[in-house]
């Protein structure tokens, strides 16, 4: 089965949204602080099962650029200097149609590490 791809990748910078849309009709608008809490960079998700770490304190962060690369994925380059991590196409759909459950569980982590999401 081949993995959709997209055929439009649009930022915008003041709303602070991706907006990707797929070759299958999908088509998602993912804030930059969710991408930021789910990069697909080894200091993001660790180097083994659940070594990932929680990332928190991005809830202003943007996207300053958009890289491709090859014909399979792009870098984000996050305004706060974080650039690594591909995001492949295949990732991105899956953070595209598991956005409502991926971001639940990220809430859920920041509650019970007791950390909270927005600053005071």
């Amino acid at each position: 089965m081949s993995v959709p791809a997209p055929v439009e990748i649009r930022l915008r910078t003041k709303s602070r949204m991706l907006e990707v849309s797929f070759d299958d009709g999908a088509r998602f608008e993912l804030p930059a602080e969710y991408l930021r809490v789910h990069s697909p960079s080894a200091e993001v998700q660790g180097h083994g099962v659940e070594t990932g770490v929680l990332v928190t304190g991005k809830e202003n962060v943007g996207i300053r650029a958009i890289e491709p690369v090859g014909h399979y994925a792009v870098r984000l380059l996050f305004d706060d200097g974080h650039d690594t991590g591909l995001f492949t196409w295949k990732y991105l759909r899956e953070l595209g149609s598991e956005q409502e459950a991926r971001w639940r569980v990220y809430l859920q982590k920041l509650t019970s590490a007791g950390v909270a999401r927005h600053s005071a």
